[in-house]
């Protein structure tokens, strides 16, 4: 599929599919999973052989009906509202844009968005996501295969401060914190106080405190919100872009630009006013 024309009209879709976007989640409550879905989108991309990635095409039965998928379909019906408002978004955009806004709604730090990823029809072959039942060496394996780092793994683990896990879909059941609706760096204090009554904890999860590299970001991030904050962005920001190389007009300042454009004319237009007023009144002054 082409590549989308990210041009003014398609920014002001954006921006309109993004207050859709924050009234759906906030009155859905729905932000869990909205980020789950940017995420799976995303995180089945392979850096060595350049496929897979935010493209939108877990939107494909074939890919939504994996078992690492299991209840996204949930996600993708609540985008198709949005999408059939703000038609030229692609929906490799409109997943990602989802993630972001579900961290936003939910408390969480404002991450940059920058906009057009190709859709893809080419779904990836299962088993490119993570299995929550493994330890260190698979979370390595999953995300060194996208091109990410530990300080990655870690911080995109701070993610399931939101959320809960559902029986039905995975297996396992119940919440990683006090507050699944909150994004806070809740996920990291829970994790290092151990076992605790109602709260979830996966193998994955465990995993981060078996690492000595893993562990340090997790004691950080569980003192120092900031700090969790700062990284998560950065991880998100990398994960959400994965194999997607922004154009020159994929960024806002084309808005910015006219606007300075328009600026400048009117301060042309301004100036050249008064050289005329000026000049009248020196005429006038002579004639008297």
């Amino acid at each position: 599929m082409a590549l989308p024309v990210v041009d003014t009209e398609y920014l002001k879709e954006i921006d309109k599919a993004r207050r859709d976007l924050r009234a759906l989640i906030a009155f859905k409550n729905c932000g869990p999973i909205m980020l789950r879905l940017a995420w799976h989108d995303a995180g089945t991309y392979d850096v060595n052989t350049k496929t897979g990635g935010p493209n939108g095409s877990i939107r494909n039965e074939e890919e939504f009906s994996h078992g690492s998928n299991n209840g996204l379909k949930i996600a993708i019906d609540l985008c198709e509202g949005v999408k059939a408002k703000q038609p030229k978004i692609t929906y490799a955009d409109l997943y990602q844009l989802a993630g972001v806004v579900a961290v936003e709604v939910t408390g969480g730090p404002t991450i940059d968005f920058v906009p057009g990823r190709k859709d893809s029809n080419v779904c990836p072959k299962e088993g490119r996501l993570p299995d929550a039942t493994k330890g260190v060496s698979h979370l390595r394996e999953i995300f060194y295969r996208m091109g990410l780092s530990d300080k990655d793994i870690v911080a995109l683990s701070g993610g399931h401060t939101l959320g809960r896990a559902h029986p039905e879909r995975s297996g396992f059941d119940g919440p990683w914190t006090q507050e699944p609706l909150k994004f806070d760096n809740s996920y990291f204090v829970e994790l290092l106080k151990g076992e605790t009554e109602g709260l979830l904890k996966l193998p994955t999860d465990k995993a981060l405190l078996e690492d000595s590299e893993f562990r340090r970001y997790v004691e950080l991030y569980a003192k120092d919100e900031d700090a969790f904050f700062r990284d998560y962005v950065a991880s998100h920001k990398k994960l959400s872009e994965l194999g997607f190389t922004p154009s020159s007009s994929s960024t806002k300042p084309i808005a910015k630009d006219s606007t300075i454009l328009a600026q400048s004319a009117v301060g042309v237009a301004v100036a050249a006013a008064v050289v005329i007023l000026s000049y009248f009144y020196e005429v006038r002054k002579q004639m008297k």
